[in-house]
């Protein structure tokens, strides 16, 4: 096993553990770890405070247990409603608030638990360290709400400030004391009482941000103010995936009512128009040759290293596999040919055998590209992104295809004039044409599908889309294939639409419809479903999932974190 499978395994193992953990203490059944955030179901929970989002690269299992218990607390010992009637809107003041209220929860620890409660203590001194180490106590604004933190949290808890910081405090301490003292006494003692606590935790919350923005415009020079933002407290807010949620949208989902009243059986009016098509044959050779010439400039400009990326891939994807044997070894299996040599030549040692392994990538990847409307600016960048991964993986001895998914038509096409003639049936389901598309099969070679992948940057293929139909099948084009192991990313910047449909049945049909498919395949747990959400969040409905900022992203960053996405969900499913 690589060091990249191991740490994988690992972060994945301390997650399940910890949501183990989440779960038997609030007594909720369906929380899980999804990227490195807690969910209950498909909903993502809020982040609640800085220090409750530990590395797995600089922090240890107590501060992920640490955090765990926090989580844990904040969800029983907190009312989430009216924690968020309140909460302050200003930003400055919503933080601190929030990490007065976790500071609160933290301290209601049983004390017949006094594990939980050094758990709590390791993981806020590993983050004020974390914190400190990092330079971003160097600036006025870092010290004060590094002090802001210490001072509220030891008088909550009732404990120490960090003893390597604890002299670094004191001027700062002395100044806010005339203007926080008097609610941070109210604190400690009405840290059973939410609403009277969120009185003082606002005053605090208000002072703080008023003495914040009082340095900002104090700041003269707009070099020392932009160096200093850097290294503020808001970076260890707003890191990861921090930084996604707050930029992009989430996908909108629904249940809809027809689908529920129907016991999930999801209609098609017509498939006699629906076609598969290779997507090469859809764009004249001399314009594919254009697109191609045009995509190989931007892949050319990303500057990626390939090889690099393909050892990556193949670190992830490939595992250990019986091939022959080493024989002449002093030690290991007794080698039965080797027997007479041991007559011969009585001090000859080398009579036994050991087993050869080698690495093995018997795996398959699919990218299932959404060629709906909205997609028709990012198509450069998608081409780029799945052009060179599949180039990598070919170089890693792991097979891959693309596909793509779109419509015959905008607004219905034939199908939906078929129903206008039928007398509008109610409940149609489906109303369009159906059009997937073949831009790689998984036996052609990089090499020779090479222009067919360019026609993504085709703008007319891109109409709307039925996601649910699409991820179907592409899963059984994978069943079909002799891999072990099956892998489907989906690519998309929105949620299923096609007004036709949409406008016959209801508004949630077709994403409803892509959820109970997607959910379906994650059950019988032999494809490995995940999202990659190009400036949205798909993670309503795939549970891995990321999204990619193309903007953003330069060089190898993108192709790491479409790795890293790989790597998160190396376990989860059997043959994944």
């Amino acid at each position: 096993m690589t060091d990249a499978q191991r740490r994988a395994r690992h972060e994945q193992q301390v997650a399940e553990l910890c949501a183990a953990m989440v779960r038997a203490y609030s007594g909720e059944a369906d929380l899980h770890f999804r990227g490195r955030r807690l969910h209950r179901g498909r909903q993502p929970l809020p982040w609640f405070a800085p220090h409750l989002h530990p590395s797995p690269d600089s922090d240890d299992f107590a501060s992920f247990r640490g955090t765990a218990d926090g989580l844990a607390l904040r969800l029983t010992a907190s009312d989430a409603a009216l924690h968020e009637r309140l909460r302050p809107e200003e930003p400055v003041e919503r933080m601190v608030f929030e990490m007065l209220e976790q500071f609160r929860v933290e301290s209601l620890a049983p004390e017949a638990m006094p594990g939980m409660r050094r758990n709590l203590r390791h993981r806020h001194a590993q983050w004020s360290l974390s914190f400190h180490h990092s330079g971003l106590t160097d600036t006025a604004r870092g010290l004060l709400l590094y002090a802001v933190a210490q001072i509220c949290r030891a008088r909550v808890a009732g404990q120490q400030v960090v003893e390597e910081t604890e002299d670094m405090l004191e001027a700062t301490r002395f100044a806010l004391s005339p203007l926080i003292g008097h609610a941070l006494a109210g604190l400690r003692r009405d840290r059973a009482d939410q609403a009277a606590y969120a009185v003082h935790a606002r005053a605090i919350a208000c002072t703080v941000a008023a003495m914040l923005h009082s340095a900002d415009e104090a700041d003269a020079d707009p070099r020392n103010a932009e160096i200093d933002d850097k290294r503020s407290v808001f970076s260890l807010v707003a890191d990861m995936d921090q930084e996604i949620v707050e930029r992009f949208a989430t996908a909108l989902s629904g249940r809809s009512a027809l689908l529920d009243d129907a016991d999930g059986a999801y209609r098609v009016f017509s498939t006699a128009y629906d076609r598969e098509h290779e997507a090469a044959s859809l764009v004249r050779k001399e314009l594919l040759a254009d697109l191609r010439e045009k995509l190989d400039r931007r892949i050319a400009a990303q500057g990626v290293n390939i090889a690099r990326l393909a050892r990556e891939l193949r670190a992830l994807l490939a595992e250990p596999a019986r091939d022959g044997w080493d024989g002449g070894q002093e030690e290991g299996h007794v080698d039965g040919r080797r027997l007479a040599q041991l007559v011969a030549s009585p001090a000859e040692r080398r009579l036994f055998r050991t087993e050869r392994l080698e690495p093995v990538a018997d795996c398959v990847v699919s990218f299932l590209i959404d060629c709906s409307g909205s997609m028709k600016e990012h198509a450069e960048s998608v081409a780029m992104l799945v052009d060179v991964l599949v180039r990598a993986l070919e170089q890693a001895g792991v097979a891959s295809e693309i596909l793509g998914f779109t419509t015959g038509a905008w607004n219905g096409g034939r199908a939906q004039r078929d129903w206008l003639r039928a007398g509008k049936p109610a409940h149609p389901g489906r109303l369009n044409e159906r059009c997937h598309l073949v831009f790689k099969n998984a036996d052609t070679p990089w090499r020779r599908a090479r222009p067919a992948i360019a026609a993504l940057l085709k703008g007319d293929l891109f109409r709307e889309g039925f996601d649910g139909e699409a991820v179907d099948w592409a899963c059984a084009r994978l069943a079909a294939r002799a891999e072990e192991r099956k892998r489907l990313l989906v690519i998309s910047d929105g949620s299923p639409m096609d007004s036709a449909t949409n406008l016959a049945n209801d508004a949630h049909y077709l994403d409803h419809h892509l959820t109970d498919v997607v959910a379906r395949h994650e059950q019988a747990s032999r494809i490995g479903i995940a999202g990659i959400g190009v400036g949205l969040d798909l993670s309503p409905y795939y549970s891995p999932s990321h999204v990619l900022d193309f903007a953003a992203s330069r060089g190898h960053a993108v192709f790491g974190e479409v790795v890293a996405l790989l790597a998160g969900r190396r376990r989860g499913h059997a043959g994944a």
